[in-house]
């Protein structure tokens, strides 16, 4: 990764929703635990069934998940992020393995927090730790109210 691409992600962060309630200060604080990578259009960034140890931070891109039927070889779309989402935090909180497969439909930036760190960051910095969660929880719950939302509107 080179520098010119980190500080990138250092910067763009802070716009994101899931880091509204932290300030600048706090947000480095974040950035010691987090990855920036890069990955290629059509990457498996993990497959249903995997053990789970990361959750992503959709920088640029788009990340499409998917959760396989009871039908060989189908699936089902569950969602398509782009910049701004979060995938895969679920299994932080969980620590149960992946409940579906996620790619990269183009080529992405990501900051991605494996288990670890983000136990640690918990751990070391509560305070600033629950507030990432708050934007994390306030990103999840805005999804599942779009969902219910596409549900009704399919009945």
């Amino acid at each position: 990764m080179t520098m010119l691409a980190e500080n990138l992600c250092r910067e763009i962060k802070s716009n994101f929703r899931f880091f509204q309630y932290l300030d600048d200060s706090e947000r480095v604080v974040v950035g010691r635990y987090l990855e920036c990578c890069e990955v290629p259009a059509g990457t498996v960034l993990w497959q249903e069934g995997d053990e789970s140890d990361a959750a992503a931070f959709v920088v640029e891109g788009k990340i499409e998940v998917k959760k396989a039927t009871e039908f060989e070889d189908k699936h089902v779309i569950v969602g398509i992020y782009a910049e701004g989402s979060v995938v895969g935090e679920l299994c932080l909180f969980s620590g149960d393995n992946r409940a579906e497969t996620a790619t990269a439909l183009t080529n992405a930036r990501l900051l991605k927090i494996n288990d670890k760190n983000f136990e640690a960051l918990l751990k070391e910095h509560p305070v600033i730790g629950g507030k990432l969660l708050k934007g994390m929880f306030l990103a999840v719950a805005r999804r599942l109210r779009k969902s219910f939302e596409r549900l009704a509107a399919v009945f």
